[in-house]
């Protein structure tokens, strides 16, 4: 419960959820990232650039082979991230979230998060602080890419991750949260 808590702080100032168009991420330049992705947020209201470095940084977990959340490393990942696409602006994202690693603190592990106990606190923390609970999502949907093996970036798929992913607890509310994660279906495989 503290680590939950921890994760709930750690993000709590971060809002929305990105509105861009589908990105892949093994032809998506660094490039193109530093100069287009992450600046529309300055001029679309309803793209959030935490919440994508956020959906980045689950996927870079998944892709590592960890299962743990990390709620601390938001901040350092984006900048090390940022760092290597400043340092490799050829090198497609793909390659740079192969590279950047989050910092292991105060890890959550989703193996041993019952998905009931998950979505009730989704459910909750949604009631009363409904930006922090998309961007822990966003973490989620990021994280169940990776494990579907696709590399598709799409924010509008938010909504349907969400809801597979709930009534997938509600289903089978023992299972673990990282077995709910690869059971959702709402992913689109790799192009």
């Amino acid at each position: 419960m503290k680590l939950f808590a921890a994760m709930i702080l750690g993000v709590c100032a971060l809002s929305g959820v990105s509105g861009a168009a589908e990105l892949n991420l093994a032809t998506l330049s660094c490039d193109k990232y530093e100069n287009e992705v992450l600046p529309a947020a300055a001029t679309n209201p309803t793209i959030d650039s935490l919440n994508t470095v956020m959906w980045l940084m689950g996927y870079a977990v998944a892709k590592s082979g960890q299962h743990v959340l990390y709620p601390e490393a938001l901040s350092p990942f984006g900048f090390a991230l940022d760092d290597e696409c400043k340092s490799n602006p050829r090198e497609t994202l793909l390659e740079a979230l192969a590279i950047v690693k989050p910092q292991p603190k105060n890890p959550m592990d989703l193996n041993s998060l019952p998905c009931a106990t998950f979505a009730q606190r989704h459910v909750d923390l949604a009631r009363g602080d409904p930006d922090s609970a998309t961007t822990i999502m966003m973490w989620l949907f990021g994280f169940s890419v990776a494990k579907s093996g696709s590399h598709l970036f799409d924010a509008d798929a938010l909504g349907a991750f969400e809801s597979a992913l709930l009534a997938d607890c509600a289903k089978h509310p023992q299972t673990n949260l990282l077995d709910a994660l690869a059971a959702v279906k709402t992913v689109k495989p790799a192009k």
